[in-house]
């Protein structure tokens, strides 16, 4: 039988719904049950795909190709269970579904209204692609309040009355603000909250109280008292040195153990957090420590790069050190001399991106990694720079640049306009609709067979990574690409698309045309994140 566990949040956004979601699913885990976790966002995009990084964050891309929530990759690396496309829905996607169904004639001539149509696809998504798991963990996205929340708060409510209180539970996360002046924290913020989620009929089973400082058994039953949950039931979350902290400390807090009460399955076995624990002493007592630049685009809004900061993290913890993390905005080494400013970190990794604004400044990074034997990361776009910054300066194309920016005389660089997916073609032209029309999600690559990057991933002759970009290395410039010591380490398995590149004549240069890091976990670190942080250990020995 599977059961249904519903979070929301109030008073503000950005309290960590995510997190608790991600860490009641490892608590779950650990305790033997099978979980799958979903997540509702109540904006009217169609998905996150054409939204800029710097006001949503990164995109998470699953393997099925979905372009999703960041917090899809929270739930991923907390749990390895790979994320799908049903498992992230927006507002705006919900209503195209619907529209779609009014078009075909589906209704039959009703009148279309957001309760039943809209609140039906809603609940019909909750349900939906499911097998044998014993608990689905549902985030709502928002707070409490908010209008766009509305026919989602509507939905699950609903949901909770048709499957019954014995499958159904609502978490509600809160703030529990502390005022300096007063001395005290105050609980009115979560009691209106708490109210506010009632006057929409949920009443909430689990209160989670974000907090700088400990809350007072006095203040947690006057709490329990306003909002009618038992004492128990009031669970602190407050900050942690980690994000990979908060399973202890959460299962410390009585979190999975009052979940399980609820559902009456008093009689679970104990949770084994020895991996948890085993992550954290290494993050709090690491051998060494080393510093990684981190060339991009997005860097005043680190949240564009969470999966990649995750895994240069999960790289250390494989390492036994602490990553340091320089954020350098990549404009800022168009300027000449800039590059000193690369003359501290151990190695430069340079991510994904779109568009020209910085492009100079990461091929000029791309050329200081390459000139001075410092290790090179290039992940996607940053592979392409890597690609251009190679064939201008050692092949003798000084005109070589990428059509993204436009027409150039050496396109190194340039649009997919078809390619394989499985055993159908894909096609594309610079016309077509921007959202979800990328090369997306998990394709093959087949590695050379004397290659470093396929020591790096254990001998093995195909592996499978997620993409997400509309632009590729030219094929056709692969002699150029030898001639300036970048060799082709990995291609699609048609071998008309390079998916790897890297120098032999370099400690750790690697060009990748995918998106390792969404593929990395704490407790499973991605290969080359663990290479990686490796030869920038051994280049801090070196300085």
């Amino acid at each position: 039988m599977t059961r249904f566990i519903f979070i929301t949040g109030g008073v503000v956004s950005s309290l960590g719904k995510g997190l608790a979601t991600a860490a009641l699913g490892a608590l779950l885990q650990s305790r033997g049950f099978k979980v799958r976790l979903r997540k509702l966002d109540p904006y009217l995009n169609v998905d996150p795909g054409t939204m800029s990084p710097t006001q949503h964050g990164e995109v998470f891309v699953t393997d099925d190709g979905a372009e999703t929530d960041l917090d899809l990759g929270h739930y991923e690396r907390f749990t390895g269970v790979p994320a799908r496309k049903s498992d992230n829905v927006t507002t705006g996607r919900i209503y195209s579904e619907v529209i779609s169904r009014e078009r075909r004639g589906d209704y039959l001539g009703a009148t279309i209204q957001v309760i039943p149509h809209v609140t039906d696809a809603i609940k019909e998504f909750i349900g939906s692609d499911l097998g044998d798991e014993d608990f689905v963990l549902c985030e709502i996205g928002g707070t409490v309040g908010d209008i766009e929340s509305l026919p989602f708060l509507e939905a699950i409510r609903q949901f909770g009355n048709e499957v019954g209180p014995d499958r159904a539970l609502f978490v509600h996360c809160t703030l529990l603000p502390y005022l300096a002046a007063a001395g005290e924290l105050k609980t009115k913020p979560t009691q209106h909250s708490v109210k506010e989620l009632l006057s929409v009929g949920i009443q909430a089973g689990i209160i989670l109280c974000r907090s700088e400082h400990p809350i007072p058994e006095d203040e947690r039953r006057k709490i329990a008292l306003f909002c009618n949950v038992r004492n128990d039931r009031v669970i602190p979350a407050l900050n942690a040195s980690s994000i990979y902290e908060v399973p202890i400390q959460y299962h410390a807090a009585g979190f999975d153990g009052q979940v399980l009460d609820y559902f009456g399955l008093t009689a679970a076995p104990p949770a084994n957090l020895d991996r948890w624990e085993e992550i954290v002493r290494r993050l709090k007592s690491p051998e060494g420590e080393i510093t990684i630049g981190i060339v991009g685009k997005y860097t005043r809004v680190i949240d564009s790069y969470k999966s990649l900061s995750e895994a240069l993290t999960h790289g250390g913890i494989a390492n036994n050190v602490r990553v340091n993390i320089a954020w350098m905005d990549s404009v800022i080494f168009e300027r000449d001399g800039a590059a000193v400013e690369l003359e501290d970190v151990d190695g430069i990794l340079v991510p994904g991106g779109f568009g020209e604004r910085g492009s100079e400044g990461k091929i000029r990074a791309a050329q200081f990694a390459r000139e001075h034997k410092v290790p090179y990361f290039g992940i996607c776009f940053g592979m392409q720079m890597a690609v251009i910054e190679a064939t201008r300066n050692l092949a003798g194309l000084p005109d070589a640049g990428s059509t993204e920016f436009g027409i150039c005389a050496d396109p190194v660089v340039g649009l997919m306009t078809e390619w394989l997916r499985g055993n159908e073609r894909e096609i594309r032209s610079s016309a077509t609709d921007k959202g979800g029309t990328m090369r997306l999600g998990a394709y093959p690559a087949v590695l050379q067979p004397s290659s470093m990057v396929r020591a790096i991933y254990d001998g093995s002759d195909v592996i499978s990574e997620r993409h997400r970009h509309r632009y590729e290395v030219n094929i056709n410039y692969t002699n150029r690409l030898e001639e300036a010591g970048l060799s082709i380490s990995g291609l699609s398995p048609d071998g008309t698309l390079p998916e790897i590149v890297e120098r032999k004549d370099h400690p750790w240069f690697v060009g990748v045309q995918f998106h390792p890091e969404l593929k990395s976990k704490p407790f499973d670190p991605h290969p080359l994140f663990t290479d990686f942080i490796r030869a920038a250990l051994e280049q801090s020995r070196l300085v």
